[in-house]
Parts: structure tokens; C-alpha cells; sequence
């Protein structure tokens, strides 16, 4: 099993940043690929960001792209989330995971980000 736990939610201001971290521990021997991901309310879970755990393969969804970072500390087993240029339309839980297979297998509990206009 694989424990994924994020952090760095919070309040920002529109135009603002806040960096997000997601902690793995457990087996992540077994994981090969990363991702955030976020989910208004009353929305859909939306994908934002992934990459390979040895820094390839990185893919943007259009929404963030330009203004998120995707990158991770594979000697501190944490991957982050950078936003820069916040909106009020960024508000939502942000959701790291990690893909073992050919579906993103594990989960973390989520954190809020909130950003005011």
C-alpha cells in the first residue's frame, strides 16, 4: 500500500501563490507516475497536472498551464504543486495520486485551497 497525504492548502488572494506537497510513503517503490487533480462544488474531480517520477513525460491541463508547476523530491518522496496567478475559480479540494498500473491507484485526503477576489 501507498500513503499519499498533501499539504499546503489554504487562503490566497486572486493573483496570489501557494505551493502544494504531497507526501508518499508505504510501497512507492511501486509507483511510476503522479498527478494532481482538484474538485469544486458541485463539480466534477478535474485533472490538473502529472508526471513521471523520474521528471518525464509532464502534461498540463489547459486550465493551469502557464500558471502551475509540477514537480517532485524523489529523495523526500513528496511531489508539489506550485499555482502562481490565483483565481477565484482555482477554489477547491486539490487531490494528489499515484498510478501503479494503468489507473491512478491511490489517493490522498485532500486540501483545501480557497482564493478570494
Amino acid at each position: 500500500q501507498v500513503q499519499l497525504v498533501e499539504s499546503g492548502g489554504g487562503l490566497a488572494q486572486a493573483g496570489g501563490s501557494l505551493r502544494l506537497s504531497c507526501a508518499a510513503s508505504g510501497r512507492t517503490f511501486s509507483m511510476y507516475r503522479m498527478a494532481w487533480f482538484r474538485q469544486a462544488p458541485g463539480k466534477e474531480r478535474e485533472f490538473l497536472a502529472s508526471m513521471n517520477l523520474n521528471g518525464a513525460n509532464i502534461i498540463y491541463a489547459d486550465s493551469v498551464k502557464g500558471r502551475f508547476t509540477i514537480s517532485t523530491d524523489n529523495a523526500k518522496l513528496t511531489l508539489y504543486l506550485q499555482m502562481n496567478s490565483l483565481k477565484p475559480e482555482d477554489t477547491a479540494i486539490y487531490y494528489c495520486a499515484g498510478r501503479v498500473g494503468g489507473a491512478y491507484d491511490y489517493w490522498g485526503q485532500g486540501t483545501q485551497v480557497t482564493v478570494s477576489s
